[in-house]
This record gives C-alpha cells, structure tokens and sequence, in this order.
C-alpha cells in the first residue's frame, strides 16, 4: 500500500481526509479496503457479530459515538476479527487490552482507551452512512490508513 501522504499527492481530489484524532494500536501500521460501517453507543452486540465473518480485507468502520467511557474493541474481538480475514477496524470511540491487540495482526486505529466493556444489548446498525472527524463513511467506500493519518475514497486507489 502507498503512504496516506503519497496517495493524497496522486489523488487529491479524490480523497477525504479524516481529522486527525485517532492513535494507531494495531499490530497492523498501515491497513486498507472497502469499508463496511458499524453505528453503536456504549454497546458492541454489532461489532462482536461482524468480527465473526468472513473480511475479505475489508475495514470496520465503527462510530461509536465518540464514547469515552466504555472500550466497544478488546482482545479477543479484534483475534477474531484478524483470524477472518479483516484488514482493520477505525473506532470513533475506544478500546482496550491494548499490549494484546498490538500484538494481533490487524490495523486498529480508534481514539483512546479505556478498561470498562461495553453492555449487550443487541443495540446498534450495520452498512448505514455514518459521519465524524469532519468525513462521512459510506459502505462499500475505500480506506487507508497508516500512522500518518486517515484517507477514504468512493473508489479503489490501490
């Protein structure tokens, strides 16, 4: 994959660049592929089922609401989500167990940490249009990332 940078050097008008807010925690640097989006609040019923299916390389994009009080990504869900096959997994909110998780590989970018898990309710969205950090993710929309930042795309760059 090339560099956040170089993409938006070859492809300025056709990317989107995402605030930067997030930390980059997976053992997977630099990670990209078609996303498929998650919407959820303080509850990863959603995100625990997807991690479960096939990625295909695809990237979880979860908007979490920007939550800072519960982690909706542990160990054990990004172990699953990299044996599946998922590319990695952005999370506008938080995560935990973060020494395993950089051990896994798997792209993991989200906004902080935080040890507390989330409830289960069975409360949340799959393949919805969802918007923070000034983007708006779309299912089936392209994403790179590395430790230089966040891009989308509507179409591939690679």
């Amino acid at each position: 994959m090339k560099s956040t940078p170089d993409l938006c050097d070859e492809y300025p008008e056709l990317v989107s660049v995402v605030e930067p807010i997030f930390s980059n925690f997976g053992g997977r640097e630099c990670f990209s592929g078609q996303i498929v989006t998650v919407k959820c609040f303080e509850d990863n019923s959603v995100v625990k089922q997807l991690v479960g299916t096939k990625g295909n390389g695809r990237v979880m994009v979860v908007d979490a609401g920007g939550s800072m009080r519960r982690a909706c990504l542990g160990d054990m869900l990004a172990e699953l989500a990299s044996v599946n096959g998922w590319s990695g997994i952005i999370m506008f909110g938080c995560i935990r167990d973060v020494d395993q998780i950089m051990a896994t590989d798997i792209g993991v970018q989200a906004l902080g940490v935080h040890p507390m898990k989330t409830d289960k309710k069975g409360i949340g969205e799959q393949d919805v249009v969802v918007s923070f950090a000034g983007v708006t993710f779309s299912p089936g929309d392209y994403i790179y990332a590395d430790n230089n930042g966040i891009i989308t795309s509507k179409e591939s760059l690679a």
